[in-house]
């Protein structure tokens, strides 16, 4: 089976993704899906595996450190000593994580990728003969953000998800939706 890699990112209007590190705003209905969506599988003896870049894996708080029930990939182009950390391993390419990935071994382990930041990876990501689909929470507002999501490529299609809500949710006086692109060839 060919890896796919599913992306998965909160945008302002502005593109924004987020500010010093964290995020620009506190949506803990969107906070869930995401929780959700990386965590999920239906074989339940697989996890799924998050890809993030470093500073993605310092913006985490340290009591969700590493993030349960996944199987955690940091990159760091110096490496990361992660040994104290279950279920979590360092690399220091995207393509050294996906040659991983690709392991026969490995692949007995783990249903789904999901890359979750930040910036740069995605951006690699959107490159990758491997991206599969886009989750994108597009928030209805601007925020003052410093980091953004890079230009998505013009090859996506939204589609529908079951797994996925088309209703405009509403949280702290902030709407946001969330939409499925899938890559076309």
């Amino acid at each position: 089976m060919a890896l796919k890699l599913n992306l998965i990112v909160a945008a302002s209007e502005n593109w924004g993704i987020g500010k010093n590190g964290t995020l620009p705003w506190k949506l803990k209905k969107e906070m869930a899906f995401f929780r959700t969506m990386t965590s999920a599988t239906e074989d339940k003896s697989k996890k799924n595996v998050v890809i993030m870049g470093r500073r993605t894996w310092e913006s985490i708080p340290a009591q969700f450190k590493p993030l349960p029930n996944r199987i955690n990939f940091v990159l760091s182009r110096s490496g990361l000593n992660l040994d104290q950390y279950s279920n979590t391993q360092s690399f220091t390419s995207f393509r050294e994580a996906l040659d991983k990935l690709e392991e026969s071994a490995f692949r007995q382990l783990y249903e789904n990728v999901w890359i979750i930041g930040g910036s740069s990876l995605y951006n690699e990501t959107f490159r990758s003969p491997h991206f599969h689909r886009l989750y994108l929470t597009k928030i209805h507002k601007e925020f003052d953000c410093d980091t953004f999501l890079p230009a998505l490529p013009g090859n996506l299609k939204e589609i529908s998800d079951p797994a996925v809500t088309e209703d405009i949710q509403e949280e702290n006086d902030i709407e946001y939706t969330f939409q499925v692109f899938e890559v076309t060839n």
